[in-house]
């Protein structure tokens, strides 16, 4: 919570109600816990990873959007994260670290994956890169730029939990040709967005993805972030033409076919990003 501390003073007062009012009254708090208690399903599921080990434990994904300034900011970029900070993490147990170039829109920006095995490695990062007197001197140009000549204009952030059905992250391919979709799947409330999740858990969905050749690179359900509620997706490919050719399998797959008209996945998603991303030559994804 930080340094603040937060003070109340209350004074009370016997409230006479009516029956009516005492319903009416009775229904509100109901209505408010229960609106309180869709919101903070999500965060519920950090309890899964924490104290976890083994096969079974989750990962958290921290997905960056970094807005670079046109021109050789990009390269200052990749340098130090080769150079930097790719390694302290590494040390620290956060790998493999994916830095991706984005193929259209804000093509200088860059967006960098890191995978977490807890709660507690997301929260203490900033602590423990502090700590690196490696890190420091070798990333000191990135890490010093002066105000009038900023290494980066801002970052965005997001924090997702692995899904049940794809617990940790995969690298489905190392070719020099490989290229990433990001997919972000919005959905117009937490009860349809827990039945996408479903769908691809236990529904069928990520069973159809293997058969058709759609390799995954992560599934995360986004706990912190925009576009709320979310999930957001990877999946990873030789070149352009085998990303193609996996989508058209998917398209016309029989079971994805049926999947598609379950009625009890209806209205799961209300809008779909996709973003076509390939690796920068640091990126270990």
């Amino acid at each position: 919570m930080g340094p603040w501390q937060w003070h109340s003073s209350r004074r009370t007062s016997q409230i006479v109600t009516f029956p009516y009012e005492e319903n009416v009254s009775m229904k509100r708090r109901e209505f408010v816990a229960a609106s309180c208690l869709a919101g903070l399903a999500p965060l519920g599921a950090l309890g899964q990873v924490a104290g976890e080990a083994g096969p079974a434990a989750k990962d958290l994904y921290e997905l960056r959007l970094y807005h670079l300034p046109a021109g050789p900011k990009q390269q200052l970029f990749e340098d130090f994260a080769g150079k930097a900070a790719i390694p302290a993490l590494n040390r620290i147990g956060i790998e493999p670290v994916g830095v991706f170039r984005m193929q259209e829109g804000d093509v200088s920006d860059l967006y960098v994956l890191l995978p977490h095995k807890s709660p507690e490695s997301f929260i203490t990062l900033t602590q423990r890169l502090g700590a690196d007197a490696v890190f420091l001197e070798a990333g000191a140009e990135f890490l010093n730029a002066p105000f009038s000549d900023p290494a980066y204009q801002r970052y965005e952030s997001s924090l997702m939990l692995a899904f049940d059905g794809h617990p940790q992250l995969t690298v489905p391919s190392k070719a020099d040709t490989r290229v990433f979709q990001l997919r972000i799947y919005e959905s117009h409330s937490e009860e349809r967005a827990q039945k996408k999740i479903e769908m691809f858990n236990t529904g069928g969905e990520l069973e159809i993805f293997r058969r058709v050749g759609l390799p995954v690179v992560f599934f995360g359900q986004t706990l912190i972030g925009t576009k709320l509620p979310n999930l957001t997706y990877m999946v990873g490919f030789d070149d352009v033409a085998a990303m193609e050719a996996a989508w058209a399998g998917f398209r016309s797959d029989p079971g994805w076919l049926q999947l598609k008209d379950d009625p009890q996945y209806k209205d799961a998603v209300c809008n779909v990003t996709n973003i076509l991303l390939r690796p920068a030559p640091c990126s270990q994804v």
